[in-house]
């Protein structure tokens, strides 16, 4: 449960002592900056492997994941899932909608149909771009056989019953996530971190309501 912390913490993409805006929405003092370990390639790859190792006896034909950093994520656990296997697993990903929505564009819905599928995603707060990704896989014919996470912020509320199918994390990072008017942070006028997460979409957001 360490080794993925351990390739976090070595790419400087765990960050602590500050106050973050999650994908979520939700407002914490703990964030993880994946996208500050997806360039070194040597320890996404690692993260596949170590995604292909957990799911190596699951019978899978297919990674999907959300975009944008799910990508890297379906392609390097496809790729390491296909040497453990010995055949070909594609990896693909799902997109954002304006309606905040999951889809298969490109034609990877014909990709997934009638075929076994793994989930994989970076972090889950609450779950809801998982689900969302799960439901897309359904609606084309597809069989989600297990879904997998980096880390599991929230492991009592995020969890197999949760989501509605098999889940499992490479690691857990139990934090304390607070809504917007909730946030001791907010109350003691820490500012919001613009530099990572979404601080700076939901401060715009907020000045535009005002």
């Amino acid at each position: 449960m360490t080794k993925i912390l351990d390739i976090l913490k070595k790419t400087n993409a765990l960050i602590s002592n500050s106050h973050f805006v999650l994908t979520s929405g939700m407002h914490s003092s703990i964030y993880v900056n994946k996208d500050a370990m997806y360039p070194y390639t040597n320890y996404s790859s690692e993260v596949g492997k170590l995604f292909a190792q957990k799911f190596k006896k699951f019978n899978i034909d297919v990674v999907a994941a959300p975009a944008l950093g799910g990508i890297i994520l379906s392609q390097w656990t496809a790729y390491h899932l296909s040497k453990l296997k010995r055949k070909i697993i594609l990896g693909v990903y799902t997109e954002k909608t304006l309606e905040k929505n999951q889809i298969f564009t490109r034609g990877y819905e014909k990709l997934v149909k009638g075929k076994n599928v793994l989930v994989v995603e970076d972090l889950t707060t609450t779950g809801g771009s998982v689900k969302k990704v799960i439901n897309s896989i359904k609606n084309h014919g597809g069989k989600v056989i297990a879904v997998g996470v980096m880390l599991n912020r929230d492991p009592k509320n995020v969890n197999s019953k949760t989501i509605g199918a098999p889940f499992y994390s490479l690691g857990e990072l139990i934090t304390q996530n607070y809504q917007p008017n909730d946030c001791p942070l907010c109350k003691k006028k820490i500012p919001i971190n613009t530099s990572v997460g979404h601080g700076k979409k939901f401060l715009t957001s907020k000045r535009n309501q005002a």
